[in-house]
């Protein structure tokens, strides 16, 4: 599927407590903790100055959210950063993380030695790894194309996973499979899309200049 990439502003959900444990989650709906409430609300914040410094409006964008409660509450908090009306959230199902089947809620190190290549240690091959009863990469690549092609019609502003932030590098940069699932997308940042690069502005500075 060949796709005319819109314009993105990408905000992963903030730490859990299985993210502070190292805990593959996937689709389990593990909630937010403090931390990542914290995270939320600074890129929130970070998200507004970003658009101010564009000379962009938050009506200028659509606004898309993965249904699962700690990317909901992610984007409630996002959406707390602003003090004008906002437009409507569309959740969609097929932004949800990738599934780990079997091996969601064991450990990242528990799994690594035999079962499961931690980031870090992945090969290009790791792409196209599907779990026991999970999903691999290419999978949930395919359903975040069609998501873009029946939802992306112009700017839009999406808060999801960790994965799906993953798969739109190596969708849009070209990134290679190798590079992709082993890079590590950060939970305090407002990743940019836009001409098929991005940019990542981390949280806890000021880009208002």
């Amino acid at each position: 599927m060949s796709l005319n990439w819109p314009e993105l502003y990408f905000i992963r959900h903030g730490e859990t407590d299985w993210n502070a444990e190292g805990r593959y989650q996937g689709s389990k709906d593990i909630p937010l903790n403090d931390v990542g409430r914290g995270q939320a609300d600074l890129n929130g914040r970070l998200l507004v100055q970003i658009l101010k410094r564009a000379g962009r409006k938050p009506s200028d964008f659509t606004w898309h959210a993965s249904p699962l409660g700690r990317t909901r509450e992610t984007m409630e908090r996002v959406r707390a950063g602003f003090d004008v009306p906002l437009p409507e959230v569309g959740f969609d199902q097929r932004l949800v993380e990738v599934s780990f089947g079997v091996y969601e809620g064991r450990l990242h190190t528990e799994l690594s030695s035999s079962e499961m290549a931690i980031a870090g240690e992945r090969d290009a091959d790791f792409w196209f790894f599907r779990p026991p009863s999970g999903e691999s990469y290419q999978d949930v690549a395919q359903r975040v194309q069609a998501f873009a092609a029946d939802k992306l019609d112009g700017p839009a502003i999406i808060v999801a996973h960790g994965g799906i932030l993953r798969i739109l590098r190596r969708l849009i940069e070209d990134f290679p499979a190798e590079r992709a699932v082993n890079w590590f997308p950060p939970q305090d940042s407002v990743v940019h899309f836009i001409d098929g690069k991005s940019v990542v502005y981390p949280a806890g500075h000021s880009w208002d200049d």
